[in-house]
Formats: C-alpha cells, sequence, structure tokens
C-alpha cells in the first residue's frame, strides 16, 4: 500500500465500513429543526471553523515547500473565507458577531477541530492530504444537503447560505494538490496506514460533530 490509488482505496473502504445516519441532517429535512438548534449550529462552525484556518495555518508552516505548502496554505485561506461567510447565516438565525464570539462550544461537537490541531501539530502532510481526498463526497454532500434543507424547510434565504455552498464545492485545483502532496509524502517515507487512520478518525469525528448537534432531538 505504497501509491496514491492504493492508499486512497484504503482510506474509502475502511470509512465505509463505519457510516452512521446523520441524526441532525434527518431532522433538518424533516423540517423539525428548532430554531435553537440552527443558533447552536452557527455557533459551533464559527469554533470549528476557527480551529481549523490555524490548524492548516501551521500545517503550512511545518510543510513550506510545494506541494504541501502551497495546498495548507489555499485551505487556511479557505477557511478565513469561510469564516466570513458564516456571518450571514448566523445573522439569518438571529445572531450577531458578538452572540458568536461568546458561544460556548459543545466539548464533543469540536471533537473533530480539536483532532486536526492535533494532525496538524504531530501529524504528517499526507495524514490531512489523504484525510481530505477519502472525505470530500461525504462532506461536500452534506452541506449540499443542509444548505438545500435550510432554504426548502426552514425559509432560511439563499443569500446567507454562502458558508454552506462554499463548503459544498470543493474546486478541483485543491483536490490535486492534495494528490501531489499525497504522492510526495508517501514517496519520502509517510506511513500509509497512519494516513489511513486519520482519514478515518476525521470521517468519525465529522460524523460525531452532526450528530451531537442532534443531541436531544427526537429524532424518529
Amino acid at each position: 500500500m505504497n501509491t496514491v490509488t492504493d492508499v486512497l482505496e484504503a482510506a474509502r473502504l475502511r470509512i465505509a465500513e463505519d457510516v452512521e445516519p446523520n441524526r441532525f441532517l434527518d431532522v433538518l429535512e424533516q423540517g423539525r429543526m428548532p430554531k435553537e438548534r440552527l443558533k447552536r449550529l452557527a455557533g459551533e462552525l464559527y469554533h470549528l471553523v476557527r480551529s481549523d484556518r490555524r490548524s492548516f495555518a501551521l500545517l503550512a508552516s511545518r510543510f513550506p515547500d510545494a506541494p504541501a505548502g502551497d495546498l495548507f496554505l489555499a485551505m487556511a485561506q479557505g477557511e478565513a473565507q469561510a469564516l466570513e461567510l458564516l456571518g450571514g447565516f448566523a445573522t439569518a438565525v438571529g445572531l450577531t458577531t458578538e452572540d458568536l464570539r461568546t458561544y460556548e462550544p459543545q466539548p464533543l461537537a469540536q471533537a473533530y477541530p480539536a483532532y486536526l490541531a492535533r494532525a496538524a501539530l504531530s501529524g504528517t502532510a499526507s495524514d490531512t492530504a489523504l484525510a481530505l481526498l477519502a472525505n470530500v463526497a461525504q462532506s461536500t454532500g452534506t452541506y449540499t444537503r443542509v444548505a438545500d434543507a435550510l432554504v426548502a424547510r426552514h425559509g432560511i434565504e439563499e443569500r446567507a447560505l454562502e458558508h454552506f455552498r462554499y463548503f459544498a464545492d470543493t474546486p478541483q485545483a485543491l483536490l490535486d494538490q492534495a494528490t501531489a502532496t499525497l504522492a510526495d509524502g508517501l514517496a519520502g517515507g509517510d506511513d500509509p496506514v497512519a494516513a489511513v487512520r486519520c482519514a478515518w478518525t476525521v470521517h468519525a469525528l465529522e460524523a460525531a460533530f452532526w450528530n451531537c448537534l442532534a443531541h436531544g432531538l427526537d429524532t424518529g
């Protein structure tokens, strides 16, 4: 398992063994999501994206040479843009910038960005590159469904959903950089088993983020 194709396939197979229903999305698409939970979504995303921006900036500083440096710098800049776009959704659900800053995040909802911060501090470039490649289809699909449900079932105007639409569309150029970063890392001796483990863990913790937001709701 030392080629990009082999490692990516191994990660996708590992992830496919551990797919759970997205309870938050189920309730959202049924039109039963309380507005309080939409406020919570905005608050959790605010803290998540701020953390991820720092994590990708750290990765860019640890691996400054191309292709990894270009990838992680672009991802840090993307998180900064997504953070700015989140303001439209926050306003739509009745939150101010100060509300976002003072929101108390739920520990389990923030397990994903905490893990990414650890990977940024001590992992390899291959770890995060593979996590992006292996999880991009599910992640973009989730953000698309969230945005669509917010419009169709909860009356949120499309102009307030730029944050979700942004994460629903990962540019091919970024995926190409991730593929090049993974290939470069594997050629340099990065552990493919550890990279697969990272991709699988990111998948599991992203699922935990959404399901934490559904905790206590009637999801039947």
